[in-house]
């Protein structure tokens, strides 16, 4: 049986970097953690960490394990607080999963409701990849996954899809280039840097199939999972890059560029992706209500 003791130190040490620093944050000896370090390594026949100069690093194993023991004892860390409140002050857990291809500002707006319930609630926001967060879902380590797809067909797993709502998209770029590239949307793009979703992404091939249809052929100087990435290269003047037309005054203002067109032939679409049919949770109901009535309206 794991010796939680044990995978304890692991995930101290590999949080802080050292043993030594570990000893400082639990109040041990080196002489007592790197007897329990090994003792863990002995008994499933691995090494967790490998030493570089005076520097522990994590071996692959090591990169593999840690991020199951940092949700353990982040959900004892949330179960010793659930136990240690009072009555009146029990807060309702919400384990939200979010696929890494959603834009930062849809997550926070389409959760944002939550923190209004009038129950107590607190957030748990994990990102990565939809498949893993599902799998997580399934065993019941988040209540609710936010995607740009509904749940996959091929995956044997049972969710049930809820979409949000759907917007379409629009064209931004730095002053420089959509004095260049911004007249006659959208044909004046041929031939610009475009900076597109990555193709993990739905958006991405409707988006290149517009192009076709209009006859445009920007030049695709650059593909990001990550949302947040591209508008940061965007902002620097690298390329023309999208973002849903929701958030289109958000994206102007805070990456200090300008709208050169948008487009609804063009949508992204987001889903609400949880195990039950009928949904009972306050927080999947704020987010859902909430999507519906004030940020996909139409």
């Amino acid at each position: 049986m794991l010796n939680y003791r044990q995978l304890h130190y692991f995930w101290v040490v590999a949080k802080t970097g050292s043993i030594v620093r570990a000893c400082e944050q639990l109040n041990l000896t080196p002489q007592t953690i790197s007897g329990q370090l090994s003792l863990l390594e002995q008994t499933y026949g691995v090494e967790l960490f490998k030493r570089v100069g005076r520097q522990l690093e994590l071996t692959e194993t090591g990169r593999i394990a840690l991020p199951y023991a940092e949700q353990m004892f982040q959900l004892g860390g949330d179960l010793e607080a659930l136990l240690r409140a009072q009555p009146d002050e029990q807060q309702i857990l919400f384990r939200v999963g979010v696929a890494d291809v959603v834009p930062k500002s849809i997550v926070y707006r389409l959760i944002a409701p939550t923190m209004a319930l009038s129950e107590p609630i607190r957030i748990t926001c994990r990102e990565g990849q939809l498949e893993r967060l599902l799998a997580d879902l399934a065993i019941q380590r988040l209540d609710l996954v936010i995607s740009d797809s509904p749940m996959p067909p091929h995956l044997d797993i049972k969710g049930y899809s809820q979409k949000l709502g759907e917007c379409g998209v629009s064209f931004f770029a730095t002053a420089a280039l959509a004095a260049t590239f911004g007249q006659n949307f959208p044909h004046g793009m041929q031939g610009a840097p475009l900076l597109i979703p990555g193709q993990q992404t739905v958006v991405r091939s409707r988006l290149m199939r517009w192009f076709a249809e209009q006859n445009v052929q920007p030049k695709i100087v650059g593909e990001f999972d990550d949302s947040a990435l591209m508008k940061a290269f965007g902002k620097s003047g690298s390329g023309v890059f999208i973002a849903p037309s929701v958030i289109a005054d958000e994206v102007v203002e805070q990456y200090d560029v300008e709208l050169i067109g948008q487009t609804d032939a063009v949508t992204e679409s987001f889903y609400a992706i949880s195990v039950e049919r009928k949904v009972k949770h306050p927080g999947i109901v704020a987010i859902t209500e909430g999507a519906r009535r004030q940020l996909f309206t139409d």
